[in-house]
């Protein structure tokens, strides 16, 4: 079975949002890029301090570790890169999700611009976090990479990113939106994307060469070979547990390790497979182990099972 990057960092703190507050502060980047960020190079010395004290005491922190978070991944995303630069390394927010527009036509939106105090210099920066299955096709040389929905791809976000958000800088209409508001105009752009790579469960597939060798990495397999392989115990061939330790991660919860007091409920296993089987949506499930030190039953990998049809999904899906 591949080697994979330590999974359970960060499962000591108990508060959800923490817990992701510290992977995303050392989760590995999906880009490889002179503009990717890394948040490791700016944390304060006394950063595993603090999270230990918004952990016991998460009312005395940041609003983000007791507010309900958003329903869109992307969204609790950005409340947390905004907790992370503001009350984790110091960073000033000057603008966050600010569109550029002309003659009334949006061009694109600025996720943040901040203020590096290290160099008193204001940079724009672009983030996301994606999930990636890889997927080789005939007559294709490379597999590509399609997030579960199979309507976002890693090449084409990555272009993106590098030749379209992280531009808008540039244009015009930016540098005049910054001057009305008084702010400078960025001196540099950054981009800020961690994520996992997951790969077909018992085959092999070569990781894509613009992604650093320390990404994130769990894999996928179709439920009708999930069904075959549990038929014939051949999951614990490929190291997995059976299905009793599975859980379904809901979002926000794809964000970093899992954690959970009680054992796996097999029934909610059962109902979020029923759901790929029935309705043709890929469902992420976290495979658990029960820790000797504390009790709790702590993500060891993680999963996508995804329908036959993956990726050509029902347009409706």
């Amino acid at each position: 079975m591949r080697q994979r990057p330590e999974t359970t960092a960060h499962l000591q703190y108990r508060v959800p949002a923490v817990r992701h507050l510290a992977w995303m502060c050392h989760a590995p980047q999906l880009i490889s890029s002179p503009m990717g960020f890394d948040p490791e190079n700016y944390l304060p010395g006394d950063v595993q301090e603090r999270l230990t004290a918004w952990d016991n005491a998460p009312h005395r922190g940041p609003a983000v570790l007791t507010e309900q978070p958003a329903r869109r991944l992307g969204h609790y995303f950005e409340r947390l890169y905004e907790c992370m630069m503001q009350d984790l390394l110091g960073w000033e927010v000057l603008l966050k999700n600010q569109p550029v527009r002309s003659n009334g036509i949006t061009l694109g939106e600025l996720d943040f611009v901040v203020r590096n105090p290290a160099d008193n210099l204001v940079e724009h920066h672009e983030i996301a976090v994606k999930f990636y299955l890889g997927h080789s096709e005939a007559g294709q040389d490379t597999p590509f990479w399609y997030g579960p929905n199979a309507r976002d791809r890693l090449d084409i976000k990555t272009q993106r990113l590098t030749d379209h958000q992280s531009q808008l800088t540039d244009r015009p209409e930016a540098r005049n939106l910054f001057a009305s508001l008084g702010i400078e105009t960025p001196a540099l752009s950054r981009i800020f994307m961690p994520g996992y790579l997951f790969y077909p469960l018992g085959k092999s597939l070569a990781p894509p060469d613009s992604i650093p060798p320390s990404h994130l990495r769990g894999d996928w397999l179709y439920i009708d070979d999930l069904d075959e392989m549990a038929k014939a115990g051949g999951l614990e061939e490929t190291g997995k547990a059976d299905t009793t330790r599975w859980i379904p991660l809901l979002k926000p919860h794809w964000l970093g390790p899992w954690r959970q007091r009680d054992a796996p409920d097999q029934r909610e296993t059962e109902e979020a497979l029923e759901v790929v089987r029935s309705a043709g949506i890929p469902r992420l499930f976290a495979v658990l182990e029960p820790s000797p030190k504390d009790g709790y039953w702590r993500e060891t990998s993680r999963l996508f099972v995804v329908p036959g049809t993956w990726p050509t999904l029902p347009a409706t899906k």
